[in-house]
């Protein structure tokens, strides 16, 4: 598996594991922009014998990272890839601290943040059309 961050000609298949991932996913026009445009975005892939597998992105203000999302392709899941993305990219950015939503059903991610050292900081009514979020939090020590 190779990690690396993400370049234009990976955003149909970042779009490819949205879709596959999520109830209600970005569009490719959106992806397309945070990824080619958007100076204060990184996205990082996971490539498996040259194909992208799984992505997360993160937009950086000043000294924090808003975790945009993670997702792993159905048939890689349950291997660390989610994981390995993550660290990958707070590796890289190395920042003071880091934020994310994520659904109040979705324990599996609930759990991996955990494991990464991120804590439950509050829930955001309605923030996803049908479930609130959990928003997490993981700061420098």
């Amino acid at each position: 598996m190779k990690y690396r961050l993400a370049e234009p000609a990976d955003v149909p298949a970042i779009y490819d594991i949205e879709t596959m991932s999520f109830k209600t996913p970005w569009s490719l026009e959106s992806l397309q922009s945070d990824i080619c445009s958007n100076d204060s975005a990184y996205y990082f892939v996971a490539e498996h014998d040259g194909k992208v597998v799984g992505f997360c992105g993160v937009h950086v203000i000043l000294n924090e990272g808003h975790i945009m999302n993670v997702a792993v392709a159905p048939d890689y899941r349950g291997q660390g890839i989610g994981e390995t993305l993550l660290r990958t990219m707070m590796a890289y950015t190395n920042l003071e601290a880091y934020t994310l939503e994520v659904r109040m059903s979705n324990r599996t991610a609930i759990r991996l943040y955990k494991r990464l050292g991120f804590t439950e900081v509050a829930i955001r009514p309605e923030y996803y059309i049908d479930e609130d979020a959990l928003i997490m939090w993981w700061r420098k020590s």
